[in-house]
């Protein structure tokens, strides 16, 4: 098979993004100020992303909706891109959703998440011969239920759905979600195993490798990225460990060269929202390496696709052509 196009799998959420003038505290109460509705998880964040950068490139989706009014809201929304295939959505159940807090003065934001169908989706639900994609993109570990089961042979389901994709030619990709206990270290690492890329925050990488990535200030420890990269490609990742967060990009390639990208110095006014930032970034990194460019463009890229999904409160509405975003770049160098 002739392999084209990225196929990107994983959370299909509706997101309920609530705009308010500070988090409270237990006990105490902020007002509401506004109420948006989208779609929002990996798929529909990275997929959106890659069909507005590039509107040729063939887009696969994998996963799970309900069949609800939620789950036909989401497809209305991914209809709208021609690129994307979505004959392989599966519905069954209620549509996963997130009430998103999103403070109007930190710009933070804060996540409730229900499971829903997402919890379900699993390897039984792809048919690879259908499957024409060259790289598949997957997320989020930790919030993938069956995929996060124990495998008796690989660890976990998702190491064995991405060591079968490996095994038929399509090259992988994974994210991880920024959750608090243990379970990275048991549920993350047999991923890893079979990954050729893994793009990641600093929070993740952290829990990842046990090594600290900031300090109790909050301020970044910069010098221990590289070995932090290492750590993770040590696991197994055999073409790009990458690492973002709101200082840049960092990254190791297949031939252990380090890069990093300062992040767009976006004057405060001009950022309106943080939903769907390192998502953006991720797209832009995958986009690169469809591409054959280099970790280093890669790694700008994905900075210029996070200031773009900056730029607009929701998580796609600010991304922009693959020309466009290097003209971003460019303009703040």
């Amino acid at each position: 098979m002739d392999r084209k196009g990225i196929c990107v799998a994983g959370n299909i959420t509706v997101d309920n993004l609530y705009s308010v003038r500070g988090l409270p505290k237990p006990g105490e109460l902020t007002t509401i100020t506004g109420i948006q509705r989208s779609t929002g998880g990996a798929l529909c964040n990275v997929i959106g992303d890659l069909a507005i950068i590039d509107s040729s490139l063939p887009l696969t989706a994998l996963g799970r909706i309900g069949s609800d009014s939620d789950g036909d809201f989401v497809l209305d929304i991914l209809k709208a891109y021609k690129n994307i295939d979505l004959s392989m959505i599966k519905r069954e159940g209620k549509t996963s959703f997130t009430a998103v807090m999103a403070d109007e003065i930190s710009k933070e934001r804060t996540f409730f998440h229900y499971r829903g169908a997402n919890a379900a989706f699993c390897e039984d639900d792809i048919d690879w011969d259908k499957i024409p994609s060259a790289l598949l993109h997957i997320g989020y570990i930790l919030i993938l239920d069956a995929l996060d089961a124990e495998d008796s042979e690989y660890g976990t389901k998702m190491a064995r759905l991405l060591c079968h994709a490996r095994e038929r030619g399509i090259k992988t990709s994974l994210d991880v979600v920024s959750e608090a206990g243990d379970r990275f270290r048991r549920i993350v690492p047999p991923a890893l195993k079979y990954a050729d890329y893994c793009i990641i925050n600093e929070v993740e990488a952290e829990q990842i490798t046990g090594i600290k990535l900031r300090d109790k200030k909050g301020a970044l420890f910069s010098a221990f990225i590289p070995q932090a990269l290492e750590a993770i490609r040590g696991l197994g990742v055999t073409e790009w460990a990458v690492i973002h967060c709101p200082e840049g990009g960092y990254g190791l390639d297949q031939n252990g060269v380090y890069a990093e990208s300062h992040a767009i110095d976006l004057p405060p006014s001009a950022i309106k929202g943080k939903v769907g930032a390192g998502d953006a970034f991720c797209a832009g990194v995958l986009y690169a390496a469809l591409q054959n460019g280099s970790l280093k463009d890669a790694l700008e890229l994905g900075n210029a696709a996070a200031a773009a999904s900056l730029m607009k409160s929701g998580a796609v509405e600010g991304m922009m052509k693959a020309e466009d975003l290097w003209k971003l770049r460019a303009s703040y160098n």
